[in-house]
């Protein structure tokens, strides 16, 4: 009964922004566009927004679960129009308070101990909400002033609730060959798996550690300290820290920041913490950067963190050295010996492609190249080319034109290949040095020995099981008409329940509006759908 509620008043925000219409436009659903001239707001007059606006709208009137997936999905820009990814990504953590009576109640239910008894002082007024959690300043009995981030409560029943709906969704989707380039069970999962690690404090409490030990020895960046005695799973205590908004721009130049030098340090933190820790703030957006009085960096909101495969680093580091050398054949070759790309892909066709992005980048200046774009064209043409992307790749992407705009933010000629080129060079360097080479052998020496004496009895084994797999082919090819036969019928079935299901809610929602005939005509196909699939 929730989740139909739930949908009612989802549905309702949705044709309030117009976005039945967008809905019941695509391939999928056309077919059901007619049912747009029974709802009543469908003759209502609405504000011209573009269909960005409208979907960016929407998410937030949803509340904080679709506002964190709207956030989600804008970095996965191989999948959206350009006009609807650059909304998404103007969406904000700006949530409403709640009651810090719910907030005391959960720290001392997860610490295990009253807020007097764990603070000097506790300030039971947020200092800021957002869509997972809201922050509370206080002091610990030492002295250290500290924060205190709370996870909403029944946040995790919430997103249960919208995720079961996303994934509905996501499943009557999948059923249209449009799915094939949108993966949208993929994109559901994806955003699940964001959204839980998000909602541990302890995974926060790990990664800002971890980001801290990083750069212990480094005045590029400063990380709060963590107290673990204060942390759980719904409570992250961090050291309280004092800055300037990175994106306060006229503030730092009032404090006489030097402004060159913050915005190539900026660039230096990401290539730091992507190609020499392999462990990278992926959420830098200004909001989650500040600028102490002396002119360094302070990170904060370590929930998502991006990582990458040696193969990935790789690959990055080949794609960029390749397009600073115009070679966009190696760019090619860099995405087929990624793995990427299958070896069948028309490598020189790929090469055409890649130059009509490129090339016409170099009519400008070195310092008005953005990388982040190339990257971006370079993911989307590839989808031409049905090549498939990692998600990783687009966390990277992602995290790299939010540094590179902001470094532009703060010193308009930056040049990030002159500021990158070091890191480059000298990851190529290492990679092909004699020194790695060394390490990597030393590295696998153990495993090699144990599965050497191994290998002739593997050889044998295997051609015993090509010989049982020959003479089992011809009833493999059997069984698989059976198999291929039954997934057919229950394909069928499951359409047809699915289709019942929808024309069943759709006549809650039809007679709520007290639209009584139009709610019989749904309810009876949606019976008729129902006893199909029996």
């Amino acid at each position: 009964m929730q989740n139909l509620i739930r949908f009612i008043s989802i549905s309702r925000i949705l044709m309030r922004y117009r976005l039945d219409s967008l809905v019941l436009s695509t391939p999928l659903l056309k077919s059901f566009k007619p049912l747009l001239y029974l709802i009543p707001w469908h003759y209502f007059p609405v504000k011209q927004y573009t269909r960005g606006e409208r979907i960016r709208l929407a998410l937030e009137e949803l509340g904080p679960i679709f506002i964190k997936f709207g956030q989600t999905l804008s970095t996965r820009r191989d999948l959206l129009p350009d006009d609807i990814g650059d909304e998404l990504a103007k969406l904000q953590d700006k949530c409403p308070a709640f009651d810090s009576a719910d907030a005391k109640q959960i720290i001392e239910g997860s610490l295990g101990d009253t807020t007097d008894n764990l603070f000097m002082s506790f300030d039971k007024d947020p200092l800021a909400s957002a869509s997972i959690a809201q922050v509370h300043t206080a002091i610990t009995h030492d002295g250290d002033e500290v924060v205190v981030k709370v996870v909403r409560p029944n946040i995790d029943e919430i997103i249960k609730r919208d995720l079961a709906l996303m994934y509905a969704l996501a499943r009557l989707i999948s059923k249209h060959p449009v799915s094939k380039k949108m993966r949208p069970i993929e994109v559901v999962a994806e955003f699940e798996n964001i959204i839980l690690n998000e909602l541990n404090m302890l995974n926060e409490a790990a990664n800002a550690s971890k980001l801290r030990k990083n750069f212990s020895d480094s005045s590029l960046l400063y990380v709060p300290e963590v107290y673990w005695s204060l942390c759980s799973e719904t409570v992250l205590t961090t050291e309280r820290i004092y800055g300037t908004p990175v994106g306060d721009i006229e503030q730092l130049k009032a404090d006489n920041v030097n402004m060159k030098k913050l915005a190539e340090e900026g660039v230096i933190i990401f290539f730091t913490q992507v190609f020499k820790h392999n462990f990278f703030h992926a959420d830098m957006h200004p909001g989650n950067i500040f600028v102490s009085a002396d002119g360094n960096y302070i990170g904060v909101d370590f929930g998502i963190m991006g990582t990458l495969t040696e193969a990935d680093k790789d690959f990055i580091a080949d794609i960029f050295l390749a397009f600073f050398n115009q070679d966009y054949r190696a760019v090619a070759r860099a995405y087929i010996d990624s793995g990427w790309a299958s070896a069948s892909t028309d490598a020189v066709a790929f090469e055409r492609a890649i130059g009509r992005i490129c090339e016409p980048m170099f009519e400008k200046p070195l310092g008005e190249i953005s990388f982040g774009q190339v990257l971006l064209e370079l993911i989307q043409e590839a989808k031409n080319f049905d090549i498939t992307i990692q998600p990783q790749l687009l966390l990277l992407d992602k995290t790299l034109l939010n540094i590179e705009g902001l470094g532009r933010q703060l010193y308009p000629q930056l040049d990030l290949w002159a500021t990158a080129k070091p890191f480059l060079e000298d990851l190529v360097k290492e990679k092909y040095s004699m020194k790695n080479t060394f390490e990597k052998l030393k590295e696998q020496a153990p495993q090699l020995l144990k599965d050497i004496p191994e290998l002739p009895a593997l050889v044998i084994n295997a051609l015993k099981k090509l010989d049982k797999m020959k003479d089992a082919s011809q009833l493999y090819s059997q069984q698989t008409e059976s198999i291929v036969k039954q997934l057919k019928d229950n394909a069928n079935k499951q359409t047809s329940a699915i289709f019942a299901g929808a024309l069943i809610i759709l006549s809650g929602i039809l007679a709520t509006n007290a639209l009584w005939l139009a709610s019989s005509i749904s309810a009876v196909v949606g019976l008729m759908f129902w006893i199909k699939s029996r």
